[in-house]
């Protein structure tokens, strides 16, 4: 498959979400090219049954059909495991027992790691002493990659050329999970997805998945990035700005066939009050005429 759509069943979808869903389908369609659904399930604090539930119906709801049945990341976890390994096998893996907090600090302190949330490397070289010291602690270990600040560049689609440096992240939690970062490079890579379309809040995070794929020999996709939808307020859509959800909306009294046109219209594939069919969506889609702003919706 081609393309894809990948939430994390850890709450309902809002409108911002079915936006760039209904956009990875349409990327996807109009180029040909299967669209696949993939479950985000890693966290096990956080995810939850009726959630994946919830928005496999919404995403019905507005049209969206997808190839195959929905992968869960939560049975790939030989493939992630298998990735670990390769990378330790090229001493790229080391523990890491920084708290959120120390991390935070010494990003703040004089002279700190140059990007902003950049680990400051602190454990990359542990002795053994600090480490059986953190260990007798209590303390628990992270994995991080030594990708030594490297600098990656890539152009994306919708918002042209950009570079990152990529710092030691994380692979690993210190509670056993395996992270975003890892996992969605070994899915992407293994199910053959050629373009991601997904939020411009996670084009940060390219650089460093760009490196990994690297690391571990996999092809990687072209991305487009697209901007995220503001509320009323302007600022990111959010819970806080209320009906926010196609639940809330039908609840209001709209369809979803109104929603999704609505989600449309940010997209200038109609004229306010039209109701087109996913089908004339499809044929009216330009991905080159997408808009490169942020979306403002009025609820």
């Amino acid at each position: 498959m081609d393309g894809r759509y990948a939430p994390s069943p850890s709450g309902p979808l809002h409108l911002g979400n079915l936006r760039t869903a209904l956009l990875a389908w349409l990327f996807a369609r109009s180029a040909g090219s299967r669209f696949g659904l993939r479950i985000e399930d890693l966290d096990p604090e956080r995810s939850r049954e009726r959630w994946v539930e919830s928005q496999l119906g919404d995403l019905t709801a507005l049209g969206l059909e997808w190839d195959g049945h929905p992968t869960r990341q939560s049975e790939r976890t030989p493939l992630y495991e298998e990735a670990l390994d390769s990378l330790r096998r090229e001493a790229l893996i080391y523990e890491c027992f920084c708290t959120r907090r120390e991390i935070r600090e010494a990003a703040s302190a004089p002279h700190g790691p140059g990007p902003e949330g950049a680990y400051p490397g602190t454990c990359r070289e542990l002795s053994s002493s600090a480490r059986r010291q953190a260990l007798d602690a209590g303390r628990r270990a992270a994995l991080r990659v030594r990708a030594g600040g490297a600098s990656v560049a890539f152009t994306d689609r919708l918002q042209g050329e950009h570079e990152g440096t990529v710092d030691d992240f994380v692979v690993r939690r210190n509670d056993g999970a395996f992270a975003y970062n890892l996992a969605v490079v070994v899915d992407d890579g293994e199910q053959g997805i050629a373009e991601v379309v997904r939020g411009a809040d996670l084009l940060d995070s390219t650089p460093r998945q760009l490196w990994l794929a690297a690391r571990l020999g996999l092809e990687p996709p072209g991305h487009v990035h697209v901007p995220v939808v503001l509320g009323p307020d302007g600022q990111r859509l959010a819970k806080r700005h209320g009906a926010v959800t196609l639940a809330d909306r039908i609840e209001l009294g709209e369809s979803a066939a109104e929603v999704r046109a609505v989600l449309a219209a940010s997209m200038g594939l109609c004229e306010p009050g039209e109701r087109p069919e996913i089908a004339e969506l499809l044929t009216r889609f330009d991905p080159e005429q997408l808009p490169h702003e942020s979306a403002q919706l009025v609820l």
